[in-house]
């Protein structure tokens, strides 16, 4: 196992900057997930950590090793990728255990890590079959084995689970996590979905345009997002977000429907703010704010509701069976203790006295 250090990290492609200095601290053991839309840089710092793309600037090191230099071979690291890319023309045994044979480690050795991970990964009836003769999660754990029986300081994970249908993701999400509780080996683990991120990670890593947002647990994301960005993509449904001004102890909405805060916010560098609120903290209320209702989706367990309020469109998550139809009004209050400030141009959260 071994500790990671992304000091200062940037990357360029001619004149243009993909990563704008990232610096990310994981340590021995952690299972670290960068998440964040496309086209933010967490594969290419994923590649860059792999060794598979130069680093323009900063520095990457594995137990205190700066590795900027080394090949990917050399840096004591697994890769499991999206695609896969497992070997056609070999057996799933064979897969599993050709990093250790072109390392030439004994047969013995070979055939005692790759029934070890087959068993971990319940691939043990399979070791004799071709790819082609395996489903997609079976693919995806003898990529998985793979990367497990090189026993490396780091296994890095590019979007493992993307090619699976979304009942296989689930289960695959929790092998993947329940294997990292038994090996104890430090994980990156890339993905675009926050869900994933949210059910797997010890810490999440935020990153939009080649900058770090936020880093932190999964709940202190979800509880205590730094800015708007943050508190808009983790989680599901997204934060509902509300234009509007600041008058006393009350937040004032585009219709003029006045919104009482718990708190008055320390400091603000503009009189508009946006009022933040998860759909789950809403509740049904015969003395709260009117909405109208435009969908209503059950899901069984709860019923999802979209409404307009205050001139804004938000979703609620009610525990309640709703029978009310679109265009009626439901009658709602949002739980104070629960409501987020940001400011109006810097979109940082704002703080309370």
């Amino acid at each position: 196992m071994g500790s990671v250090s992304i000091r200062d990290v940037r990357k360029s492609y001619g004149s243009m900057e993909i990563l704008h200095g990232v610096s990310i601290d994981i340590a021995d053991g952690e299972f670290v997930v960068l998440v964040g839309p496309s086209g933010c840089g967490k594969s290419t710092l994923l590649r860059m950590l792999a060794g598979l793309e130069e680093i323009t600037g900063g520095e990457i090191a594995i137990d205190d090793k700066v590795v900027n230099a080394l090949h990917p071979k050399e840096r004591d690291i697994a890769m499991v990728f999206q695609s896969y890319a497992l070997y056609p023309h070999m057996t799933v045994a064979q897969n599993m255990g050709f990093s250790l044979k072109l390392g030439r480690a004994p047969k013995e050795e070979i055939g005692r890590r790759v029934a070890k991970a087959a068993d971990m990964l319940s691939l043990t009836p399979y070791l004799d079959r071709y790819p082609r003769q395996l489903s997609g999660g079976q693919r995806q754990r003898v990529a998985m084995g793979r990367a497990m029986v090189r026993d490396p300081k780091v296994f890095l994970f590019d979007e493992p689970l993307s090619n699976l249908d979304a009942k296989l993701r689930v289960q695959m999400r929790s092998e993947i996590k329940q294997n990292h509780q038994r090996l104890k080996t430090t994980t990156v683990y890339v993905t675009h979905d926050q869900i994933e991120a949210m059910t797997m990670a010890d810490r999440i890593v935020v990153m939009h345009d080649g900058v770090v947002e936020q880093i932190g647990t999964p709940l202190e994301l979800y509880d205590f997002p730094r800015n708007l960005f943050v508190a808009a993509f983790i989680g599901s449904p997204s934060m509902n977000i509300l234009s509007g001004k600041l008058s006393g102890n009350s937040f004032i909405t585009a219709d003029s429907s006045a919104i009482n805060l718990p708190f008055i916010p320390a400091s603000t560098n503009d009189e508009t703010v946006s009022l933040g609120i998860r759909p789950e903290h809403f509740a049904l209320d015969p003395n709260g704010m009117a909405a109208e209702v435009i969908t209503v989706e059950p899901t069984g367990s709860e019923t999802q509701v979209a409404m307009l309020l205050g001139g804004h469109e938000v979703v609620a998550v009610f525990r309640e069976r709703i029978t009310t139809r679109p265009g009626e009004c439901l009658t709602v209050k949002l739980d104070p203790e629960r409501i987020h400030l940001f400011d109006g141009q810097s979109g940082l959260r704002l703080g309370q006295d």
